[in-house]
Protein backbone atom coordinates (compact mmCIF):
# COMPACT_ATOMS: atom_id res chain seq x y z
CA UNK A 1 0.00 0.00 0.00
CA UNK A 2 2.82 2.40 0.85
CA UNK A 3 4.47 1.88 -2.53
CA UNK A 4 1.16 2.50 -4.32
CA UNK A 5 0.55 5.79 -2.52
CA UNK A 6 4.09 6.94 -3.28
CA UNK A 7 3.66 6.11 -6.95
CA UNK A 8 0.40 8.07 -7.22
CA UNK A 9 1.87 11.07 -5.41
CA UNK A 10 4.78 11.17 -7.81
CA UNK A 11 2.49 11.12 -10.85
CA UNK A 12 0.46 14.02 -9.51
CA UNK A 13 3.48 16.12 -8.51
CA UNK A 14 6.97 16.69 -9.87
CA UNK A 15 9.18 13.83 -11.04
CA UNK A 16 11.32 12.37 -8.27
CA UNK A 17 14.46 14.41 -7.73
CA UNK A 18 13.21 17.25 -9.95
CA UNK A 19 14.51 19.94 -7.61
CA UNK A 20 17.97 18.47 -7.76
CA UNK A 21 17.84 18.23 -11.55
CA UNK A 22 16.69 21.78 -12.32
CA UNK A 23 19.79 22.42 -14.37
CA UNK A 24 19.99 18.98 -16.02
CA UNK A 25 18.64 17.77 -19.36
CA UNK A 26 16.23 20.09 -21.12
CA UNK A 27 16.21 22.50 -18.18
CA UNK A 28 19.95 22.92 -18.49
CA UNK A 29 19.65 23.51 -22.23
CA UNK A 30 16.96 26.12 -21.64
CA UNK A 31 19.05 27.83 -18.98
CA UNK A 32 22.05 27.94 -21.30
CA UNK A 33 19.96 29.29 -24.17
CA UNK A 34 18.37 32.08 -22.12
CA UNK A 35 21.70 32.97 -20.52
CA UNK A 36 23.21 33.30 -23.99
CA UNK A 37 20.39 35.60 -25.12
CA UNK A 38 20.72 37.71 -22.00
CA UNK A 39 24.47 38.11 -22.47
CA UNK A 40 24.09 38.94 -26.15
CA UNK A 41 21.43 41.57 -25.37
CA UNK A 42 23.98 43.40 -23.20
CA UNK A 43 26.45 43.74 -26.09
CA UNK A 44 25.24 46.57 -28.32
CA UNK A 45 28.23 46.15 -30.65
CA UNK A 46 27.73 42.41 -31.03
CA UNK A 47 29.91 39.47 -29.92
CA UNK A 48 32.08 36.81 -31.54
CA UNK A 49 31.23 33.18 -30.95
CA UNK A 50 34.56 32.57 -29.20
CA UNK A 51 33.93 35.44 -26.77
CA UNK A 52 30.47 34.14 -25.96
CA UNK A 53 31.90 30.66 -25.42
CA UNK A 54 34.59 31.99 -23.04
CA UNK A 55 32.37 34.36 -21.07
CA UNK A 56 29.57 31.83 -20.63
CA UNK A 57 31.85 28.87 -19.98
CA UNK A 58 30.21 26.84 -22.71
CA UNK A 59 31.83 24.77 -25.47
CA UNK A 60 32.00 26.66 -28.75
CA UNK A 61 30.04 23.88 -30.47
CA UNK A 62 27.20 24.30 -27.97
CA UNK A 63 27.14 28.07 -28.39
CA UNK A 64 27.11 27.74 -32.18
CA UNK A 65 24.24 25.25 -32.06
CA UNK A 66 22.17 27.57 -29.87
CA UNK A 67 22.97 30.62 -32.02
CA UNK A 68 22.02 28.75 -35.21
CA UNK A 69 18.67 27.76 -33.71
CA UNK A 70 18.00 31.29 -32.49
CA UNK A 71 18.96 32.69 -35.90
CA UNK A 72 16.41 30.44 -37.62
CA UNK A 73 13.77 31.84 -35.26
CA UNK A 74 14.94 35.47 -35.72
CA UNK A 75 15.98 35.80 -32.07
CA UNK A 76 19.56 36.64 -33.10
CA UNK A 77 21.24 38.05 -36.21
CA UNK A 78 24.73 37.55 -37.60
CA UNK A 79 27.02 39.89 -39.47
CA UNK A 80 28.81 37.26 -41.53
CA UNK A 81 31.53 39.62 -42.73
CA UNK A 82 32.56 40.63 -39.21
CA UNK A 83 31.66 37.34 -37.57
CA UNK A 84 29.57 39.16 -34.97
CA UNK A 85 26.29 38.04 -33.43
CA UNK A 86 23.58 40.49 -32.34
CA UNK A 87 20.28 40.21 -30.51
CA UNK A 88 17.38 39.99 -32.98
CA UNK A 89 14.06 41.76 -33.30
CA UNK A 90 12.09 38.66 -32.27
CA UNK A 91 13.87 38.65 -28.89
CA UNK A 92 12.92 42.31 -28.46
CA UNK A 93 9.31 41.57 -29.39
CA UNK A 94 8.97 38.65 -26.98
CA UNK A 95 10.91 40.29 -24.17
CA UNK A 96 8.87 43.47 -24.38
CA UNK A 97 5.49 42.02 -25.29
CA UNK A 98 3.73 44.37 -22.88
CA UNK A 99 4.59 47.27 -25.23
CA UNK A 100 2.12 45.90 -27.77
CA UNK A 101 -0.74 46.51 -25.37
CA UNK A 102 -0.51 50.19 -26.19
CA UNK A 103 -3.12 51.16 -28.75
CA UNK A 104 -1.00 53.25 -31.11
CA UNK A 105 -3.85 53.18 -33.63
CA UNK A 106 -6.11 55.11 -31.25
CA UNK A 107 -3.26 57.52 -30.47
CA UNK A 108 -2.63 58.12 -34.17
CA UNK A 109 -6.24 58.73 -35.27
CA UNK A 110 -6.61 62.38 -34.09
CA UNK A 111 -3.32 63.25 -35.75
CA UNK A 112 -4.37 61.50 -38.94
CA UNK A 113 -7.57 63.58 -39.04
CA UNK A 114 -5.56 66.75 -38.47
CA UNK A 115 -3.17 65.83 -41.28
CA UNK A 116 -6.08 65.31 -43.70
CA UNK A 117 -7.48 68.72 -42.78
CA UNK A 118 -4.07 70.33 -43.23
CA UNK A 119 -3.02 68.67 -46.49
CA UNK A 120 -6.29 67.55 -48.06
CA UNK A 121 -5.12 64.03 -48.92
CA UNK A 122 -5.99 60.55 -47.59
CA UNK A 123 -3.91 59.38 -44.63
CA UNK A 124 -3.19 55.68 -43.98
CA UNK A 125 -1.58 53.79 -41.11
CA UNK A 126 0.25 50.57 -41.93
CA UNK A 127 2.51 47.93 -40.45
CA UNK A 128 4.70 45.18 -41.88
CA UNK A 129 3.41 41.63 -41.52
CA UNK A 130 5.07 38.61 -43.10
CA UNK A 131 7.15 40.83 -45.37
CA UNK A 132 4.21 42.87 -46.67
CA UNK A 133 2.52 46.15 -45.73
CA UNK A 134 -0.89 45.78 -44.10
CA UNK A 135 -3.10 48.87 -43.84
CA UNK A 136 -4.86 48.99 -40.47
CA UNK A 137 -6.40 52.48 -40.33
CA UNK A 138 -7.42 55.22 -42.75
CA UNK A 139 -8.84 58.74 -42.79
CA UNK A 140 -10.16 59.64 -46.24
CA UNK A 141 -9.69 62.87 -48.13
CA UNK A 142 -12.80 64.86 -48.97
CA UNK A 143 -11.65 65.28 -52.57
CA UNK A 144 -13.67 63.55 -55.29
CA UNK A 145 -10.48 62.05 -56.71
CA UNK A 146 -8.80 60.41 -53.73
CA UNK A 147 -6.83 57.37 -52.75
CA UNK A 148 -8.74 54.67 -50.85
CA UNK A 149 -7.48 51.29 -49.62
CA UNK A 150 -9.44 48.50 -47.97
CA UNK A 151 -8.39 48.00 -44.35
CA UNK A 152 -6.52 44.75 -44.06
CA UNK A 153 -5.33 44.94 -47.65
CA UNK A 154 -1.68 44.29 -48.41
CA UNK A 155 0.94 46.10 -50.45
CA UNK A 156 4.55 45.32 -51.43
CA UNK A 157 7.11 46.83 -49.08
CA UNK A 158 9.45 48.00 -51.84
CA UNK A 159 6.71 49.74 -53.84
CA UNK A 160 4.84 51.66 -51.15
CA UNK A 161 5.57 54.69 -49.02
CA UNK A 162 4.73 52.89 -45.78
CA UNK A 163 6.83 49.88 -46.76
CA UNK A 164 9.91 51.88 -47.69
CA UNK A 165 9.62 54.05 -44.59
CA UNK A 166 9.62 50.91 -42.42
CA UNK A 167 12.35 49.18 -44.41
CA UNK A 168 14.56 52.25 -43.85
CA UNK A 169 14.24 51.73 -40.09
CA UNK A 170 15.36 48.08 -40.26
CA UNK A 171 18.79 46.52 -40.11
CA UNK A 172 20.44 45.45 -43.36
CA UNK A 173 19.87 41.83 -42.35
CA UNK A 174 16.17 42.44 -41.77
CA UNK A 175 15.77 44.07 -45.16
CA UNK A 176 17.71 41.25 -46.84
CA UNK A 177 15.46 38.60 -45.31
CA UNK A 178 12.33 40.32 -46.61
CA UNK A 179 13.78 40.78 -50.09
CA UNK A 180 14.93 37.17 -50.21
CA UNK A 181 11.41 36.03 -49.46
CA UNK A 182 9.35 38.61 -51.35
CA UNK A 183 11.67 39.74 -54.13
CA UNK A 184 11.41 43.02 -56.04
CA UNK A 185 8.48 42.59 -58.40
CA UNK A 186 7.80 45.29 -61.00
CA UNK A 187 4.39 47.02 -60.87
CA UNK A 188 5.01 50.10 -62.99
CA UNK A 189 7.89 51.59 -64.97
CA UNK A 190 8.85 53.48 -61.77
CA UNK A 191 9.11 50.44 -59.46
CA UNK A 192 12.48 49.84 -57.82
CA UNK A 193 13.56 46.37 -58.94
CA UNK A 194 17.26 46.16 -57.98
CA UNK A 195 18.73 45.78 -54.46
CA UNK A 196 21.37 48.44 -55.15
CA UNK A 197 18.83 51.07 -56.09
CA UNK A 198 16.63 50.15 -53.13
CA UNK A 199 19.61 50.43 -50.79
CA UNK A 200 20.33 53.93 -52.11
CA UNK A 201 16.66 54.87 -51.74
CA UNK A 202 16.54 53.66 -48.13
CA UNK A 203 19.64 55.69 -47.28
CA UNK A 204 18.01 58.79 -48.75
CA UNK A 205 14.88 58.12 -46.70
CA UNK A 206 16.95 57.93 -43.51
CA UNK A 207 18.58 61.25 -44.33
CA UNK A 208 15.40 63.17 -45.20
CA UNK A 209 13.12 61.50 -42.64
CA UNK A 210 10.33 60.44 -44.98
CA UNK A 211 9.72 58.07 -47.90
CA UNK A 212 8.20 58.75 -51.30
CA UNK A 213 6.22 56.30 -53.43
CA UNK A 214 6.40 58.01 -56.83
CA UNK A 215 3.98 55.98 -58.99
CA UNK A 216 5.86 52.83 -57.99
CA UNK A 217 2.79 50.70 -57.23
CA UNK A 218 0.10 52.47 -59.26
CA UNK A 219 0.47 54.92 -62.11
CA UNK A 220 -0.70 58.42 -61.19
CA UNK A 221 -0.46 57.85 -57.42
CA UNK A 222 2.05 59.41 -55.03
CA UNK A 223 2.54 58.71 -51.31
CA UNK A 224 4.68 60.38 -48.66
CA UNK A 225 5.28 58.31 -45.50
CA UNK A 226 7.23 58.26 -42.23
CA UNK A 227 7.47 55.83 -39.29
CA UNK A 228 6.25 56.01 -35.69
CA UNK A 229 8.81 54.84 -33.11
CA UNK A 230 8.68 53.31 -29.65
CA UNK A 231 10.91 54.23 -26.70
CA UNK A 232 13.76 52.10 -28.02
CA UNK A 233 13.77 53.73 -31.42
CA UNK A 234 12.11 50.73 -33.09
CA UNK A 235 9.46 51.46 -35.73
CA UNK A 236 5.94 50.45 -34.67
CA UNK A 237 4.11 51.49 -37.84
CA UNK A 238 4.16 54.18 -40.51
CA UNK A 239 1.76 56.85 -41.69
CA UNK A 240 1.37 57.77 -45.35
CA UNK A 241 -0.28 60.70 -47.06
CA UNK A 242 -1.54 59.60 -50.50
CA UNK A 243 -3.18 61.22 -53.50
CA UNK A 244 -3.04 61.74 -57.25
CA UNK A 245 0.20 63.02 -58.72
CA UNK A 246 -1.81 65.86 -60.28
CA UNK A 247 -2.19 67.30 -56.74
CA UNK A 248 0.96 65.97 -55.09
CA UNK A 249 3.25 67.84 -57.44
CA UNK A 250 7.01 68.20 -57.05
CA UNK A 251 6.71 71.64 -55.48
CA UNK A 252 4.59 70.20 -52.62
CA UNK A 253 6.85 67.28 -51.70
CA UNK A 254 9.02 69.21 -49.24
CA UNK A 255 5.98 70.71 -47.52
CA UNK A 256 4.16 67.38 -47.29
CA UNK A 257 7.31 65.63 -46.12
CA UNK A 258 7.74 68.12 -43.29
CA UNK A 259 4.05 67.82 -42.34
CA UNK A 260 4.18 64.05 -42.07
CA UNK A 261 7.48 64.16 -40.19
CA UNK A 262 5.92 66.53 -37.67
CA UNK A 263 2.85 64.30 -37.35
CA UNK A 264 4.78 61.10 -36.64
CA UNK A 265 7.04 62.99 -34.24
CA UNK A 266 4.00 64.11 -32.23
CA UNK A 267 2.56 60.57 -32.15
CA UNK A 268 5.95 59.14 -31.17
CA UNK A 269 6.23 61.62 -28.28
CA UNK A 270 2.71 60.80 -27.05
CA UNK A 271 3.62 57.11 -26.99
CA UNK A 272 6.78 57.85 -25.05
CA UNK A 273 8.83 56.93 -28.10
CA UNK A 274 12.18 58.09 -29.38
CA UNK A 275 13.09 59.06 -32.94
CA UNK A 276 16.53 57.64 -33.88
CA UNK A 277 19.26 60.17 -34.58
CA UNK A 278 19.39 59.40 -38.30
CA UNK A 279 15.63 60.00 -38.54
CA UNK A 280 15.55 63.27 -36.58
Amino acid sequence: MTNTVTSIARKRGRPPGSKNRASDGKNQSLTRALTLLERLSEASTGMHLTDLSYQLGMPAATVHRLLSTFEELDFVEQDEELGLWFIGLKAFTVGNAFLHRRDFVASARPHMHALVEQCGETVNLGVIDDGEVVFISQVESREVMRMIVRLGSRSPVHASGVGKALLASMSAQGVARILERRGLARYTDHTIVTPTRLHDELEQIRQQGYALDDEEHAVGLRCVAAPIFDENGQALAAISLSGPKARIVDSRLGELGNSIRQTVAEITRELGGRIPVNQD
